[in-house]
């Protein structure tokens, strides 16, 4: 047993609370009111990196600040590693289905219940002390290392990309570093290979000058209602596949190696049904379920607004209607084709008699790496030796955009291992990270700089 793993079994429990106080501080950024316990996070982030022996400040931005670690000290044969992540959280509502408040950090069956406990302060933390146990035992690390936390991952990064921009020399890097994705299942860590990526869309219809009589109106005007449904069931065939012209055709082809990957893991369709409380799944056929949620692009809605929906009735014609619609996205897909091909669609579907607008709010690329590359092999070997089971190679459903921005400013190769676990509520009430998989994880992090650092 390393120095480091040694340092890390007899911290445990002081990492436990360290982390718990990170995340009894409220930093939802989509939240004004929250700015206050923004940079309160930021600063604390700061005080941890300074405590693990990082030189460590917070940078603002237009929005919310970054937190900028360095260690500089093994050298420039030695390579430099850019750990990302980021301390805002979403937003905890509904309330009232969080059986223990959302941030205040509860353990219960061996796993702390808490707003950002898996996404992604948790993982971020470890991190922070991963780097301690190294500094704290032998004085320095094997590699360089930057920590970049930023402040708006939740709210769609929008400053983190000029920033990176700004300071391409102070960022320079070999690797890129991200834990914010989960494990395949418990004690099954895995390395990503892909990620999807988005193009969310608004379809906004315009009808008459006002709600209109249902009675005295309908059947003389164009419904937007009506409009707005036919042109969502006109996105899909019957089949599953997105039916706009051209949406596939810069999709990639993914190899049959990678598939057959896909299909010999541990997965079962049905146990994945009766979990979501489903009678059956959907999707693009022709595809197994893993390869429909992680290498294929979709189309579904987000919400709808129209007409009267409060309680009884209210006969009439809503003069507008509106959908929320995400795309998901598989290389070499881009968010500004997918809207232009939306955008015609749309056009030729829509009836004379309203007016149609569609609205980009913020998309992001896909990501995919070489699965026989140094960088994943040195990830493997380290989750392996600290979890005891071999790493599984798996994609990733949702979007991190900031990993394509990060290869392509830094010239950078990136990794991508998290350590949070299937079903573990991201986004939703009830949010919560395995301790099991947090311990086990930062002695998994200690061996991957030492492996990138022979």
């Amino acid at each position: 047993m390393s120095d480091a793993q040694k340092f890390i079994d007899a911290n445990l429990g002081r990492f436990r609370q360290e982390l718990y106080e990170f995340l009894r501080i409220p930093s939802i950024s989509a939240k004004s009111e929250h700015d206050g316990d923004m940079r309160s996070a930021a600063n604390w982030f700061r005080d941890r990196l300074q405590a693990a022996g990082l030189e460590a400040e917070v940078r603002d931005t237009p929005g919310h600040p970054v937190v900028l670690g360095r260690w500089n000290g093994a050298g420039d044969d030695a390579p430099t590693v850019l750990i990302y992540g980021h301390y805002d959280v979403q937003p905890p509502e509904p309330l009232d289905e969080w059986v223990s408040p959302p941030f205040e950090p509860t353990e219960r069956d061996g796993r702390v219940y808490a707003r950002g406990s898996a996404d992604d302060k948790g993982q971020l933390y470890m991190h922070v002390k991963a780097l301690e146990a190294h500094l704290a035992t032998a004085g320095s690390l094997p590699i360089n290392v930057i920590v970049l936390a930023e402040g708006e991952e939740e709210v769609g990064s929008e400053n983190l990309v000029p920033f990176v921009k700004q300071h391409v020399d102070e960022l320079a890097c070999d690797y890129v570093i991200i834990s914010d994705s989960n494990m395949f299942a418990e004690n099954m860590p895995s390395v990503l290979f892909s990620l999807r990526g988005l193009a969310y869309l608004e379809i906004h219809v315009k009808g008459a000058r006002s709600d209109l009589h249902s009675g005295q109106f309908g059947g003389t005007v164009v419904n937007p209602g009506n409009v707005l449904g036919k042109i969502i069931a006109s996105l899909h065939d019957e089949s599953g596949r997105v039916a706009v012209e051209g949406f596939y055709e810069d999709v990639l082809a993914w190899d049959e190696e990678t598939r057959e990957r896909i299909r010999s893991l541990p997965f079962s369709p049905d146990e994945y049904r009766r979990e979501l409380e489903v009678d059956a799944l959907g999707g693009e056929a022709g595809f197994d379920v893993l390869e429909r949620l992680w290498i294929r692009p979709t189309c579904d809605v987000n919400g709808i607004l129209c007409g009267y929906t409060g309680e009884g009735a209210k006969t009439v014609l809503p003069n507008k209607a509106m959908a929320k619609v995400s795309f998901r996205l598989v290389p070499d897909q881009t968010p500004a084709r997918v809207a232009a091909l939306v955008r015609a669609h749309v056009a030729k579907v829509a009836p004379s008699g309203v007016t149609i607008e569609v609205v980009e709010l913020h998309g992001g690329r896909p990501w995919r790496t070489n699965v026989e590359g140094k960088l994943v092999d040195a990830a493997s070997a380290a989750l392996e030796a600290a979890f005891g089971t071999p790493a599984v190679l798996q994609g990733e459903g949702g979007s991190i955009p900031i990993v394509v921005d990060f290869e392509e400013q830094l010239g950078a190769s990136a990794l991508l291992v998290g350590f949070g676990l299937p079903g573990c509520n991201l986004h939703a009430p009830n949010e919560w990270f395995a301790l099991d998989a947090f311990e086990k994880g930062i002695g998994a992090l200690a061996g991957l700089y030492e492996n990138l650092g022979a």
